[in-house]
């Protein structure tokens, strides 16, 4: 069925907006396509269009946002303030990294020794990271998202504990559980060092080879289990992350409110995670379109507002991503705009013809400095993450 053409002032809830009279990068909008549901999408389309063209086999009457009732379930009422500027903050999240990584490929050897985790230590890595995401979230985010990802099957531990942090962050949940979080992220896939050396570096590639992958997540409660001086419930909330809302996930089949908080953060996370990651654990996604995928499970396979908090605290154009100016340089996203999603602050490391930019020039899109005469800087599209490589060193290190 071709596209219908309609004024945003015929526009009704449930409409399947497929296209824009303008370019979408124009737009506050995060997809290309979306269901019209709330009336923020609606002003936002009557603001920037004045026709759009919708497509009458998408409509959905029942794909309705989250109440506020529903959004405050899963929201704290702990208030962060950014306590440091991204420069300011960078060397000290890479002390954090630093220290982190390092413990993390210890991982091996203390559970081959003690069938367990070192407890201390983890601890004290995780702090450090959460001490640097409630500074500025924005740092260390930036460094787990470009720093050289090494082979280990345990390298996305990292990154999974500082975004399960900055979510919950995000969502103002109070420290002790921005610790639980960032612990959980981090420890949550350790059952994986007890698979066979090839599935745990490679991944399934047949039914037997799932099912046995699948038992990773019993072997992580085992070894939590294992461990002293964790949080109590770290070895249940280690079970979660593979549950899904409907029901459909593993290894209990547990649904919706049988899924504790805490749980349900990890299954998003991780997710996110696999989606965006490089093969062989990851299907190498964009963030946009990995966004988009969690969106499509909001309310079966992930908590509806919970995928809505995500989206709104990954934002359009996360930090870390490489994206093309209309200038035609090259640059890397280094804070977000809370304000205005579309218009972060962006460090250009290449001119319009390739070359590297040395130093490095920082925009501020909101403040709209000018490519051109009468056009204004502006994002056109991301770039894959290895368009550009960039050394930690040279961020303000």
């Amino acid at each position: 069925m071709p596209l219908k053409e309609i004024s945003v002032e015929d526009l009704s809830f449930g409409m399947f907006v497929s296209k824009l009279d303008r370019p979408w990068t124009e737009t506050p909008f995060m997809f290309q396509g979306f269901v019209l549901n709330s009336d923020k999408q609606l002003d936002a389309l009557k603001k920037f269009c004045k026709v759009v063209f919708v497509d009458p086999e998408k409509a959905e009457s029942s794909n309705r946002p989250s109440s506020p009732e529903e959004i405050a379930k899963v929201r704290g009422t702990t208030v962060y303030k950014e306590a440091a500027s991204v420069e300011v903050e960078l060397p000290r999240a890479k002390t954090a990294i630093t220290q982190s990584a390092a413990m993390v490929q210890d991982f091996s050897r203390t559970v081959q020794i003690h069938g367990a985790v070192d407890s201390p230590r983890t601890k004290e890595a995780v702090v450090q990271i959460t001490d640097s995401v409630v500074r500025n979230p924005d740092a260390i985010a930036l460094l787990t998202r470009i720093r050289q990802q090494s082979d280990e099957m345990l390298s996305r531990a990292l990154g999974i504990s500082v975004m399960m942090t900055t979510f919950g962050r995000f969502l103002q949940l109070p420290r002790e559980g921005l610790e639980l979080l960032g612990t959980l992220g981090m420890l949550q896939d350790v059952g994986k060092l007890k698979l066979p050396t090839e599935l745990a570096l490679h991944g399934p590639i047949n039914a037997a080879q799932i099912e046995e992958y699948k038992a990773h997540v019993n072997h992580s409660v085992e070894i939590l289990s294992a461990t002293t001086g964790i949080h109590p419930e770290l070895p249940a909330l280690a079970s979660m992350h593979h549950e899904r809302f409907d029901g459909t996930g593993y290894p209990r089949g547990l649904r919706g409110g049988a899924i504790p908080l805490h749980g349900l953060i990890a299954g998003i996370v991780d997710t996110y995670d696999s989606l965006t990651a490089p093969p062989p654990h990851g299907e190498h996604m964009s963030p946009a379109n990995a966004l988009s995928a969690i969106f499509k499970g909001r309310g079966t396979l992930f908590h509806p507002a919970l995928v809505e908090q995500f989206i709104q605290c990954i934002g359009v154009y996360p930090v870390g991503s490489i994206v093309e100016l209309n200038s035609g340089e090259v640059g890397v996203v280094i804070t977000q705009n809370t304000v205005r999603r579309l218009q972060p602050r962006v460090m250009v490391v290449q001119d319009a013809k390739g070359n590297p930019i040395h130093p490095h020039r920082i925009l501020d899109l909101m403040k709209e400095f000018k490519a051109t005469a009468t056009e204004p800087y502006r994002i056109v599209r991301t770039l894959e993450d290895d368009a550009v490589k960039i050394d930690p060193r040279e961020l303000y290190l």
